[in-house]
């Protein structure tokens, strides 16, 4: 009977930890989730889509400064550069504003949290196909 009962709540154990380990990987064995990229889209809607698209598609000529010498924001699915910067680089873009590399965003420190940010990070990442998410998640340890 001891016997049963062990193997039972074994059992279930194991069956508890698949389900969660396996609901927090996304089937294309990228660092972020459905549910991290639907909740990204909200989160890019809301404060990043006005400059860089809904789809993370705006600006095709992001590389031509402005009349004032600064740049475009460029588009962030995989037609332009996003997909060269690692994690951290992205997240210190949006937490601290575009400004030290020649753009006008503003920062984002003080309006999104960091699940925030990694949510817009994730959908526009969501955009990229496999051979740029690859390039990009060799070159980024940290995620």
């Amino acid at each position: 009977m001891k016997k049963i009962v062990l193997i039972s709540i074994v059992s279930i154990v194991l069956v508890f930890f698949t389900r969660t380990y396996l609901s927090k990987k996304d089937e294309t064995n990228r660092w972020y989730t459905k549910d991290q990229v639907n909740f990204g889209k909200e989160v890019f809607a809301q404060n990043c889509a006005v400059c860089h698209g809904y789809k993370a598609e705006k600006t095709i000529n992001w590389k031509q400064t402005l009349s004032d010498g600064s740049y475009p924001p460029p588009p962030l699915n995989d037609k332009a550069h996003a997909w060269h910067h690692p994690y951290s680089q992205l997240s210190e873009i949006i937490n601290n504003g575009g400004k030290s590399y020649g753009g006008k965003m503003p920062s984002f420190k003080d309006k999104l949290t960091q699940d925030e940010i990694d949510a817009a990070i994730a959908y526009f990442q969501s955009f990229w196909d496999d051979e740029h998410y690859g390039y990009w998640s060799e070159l980024n340890t940290e995620k």
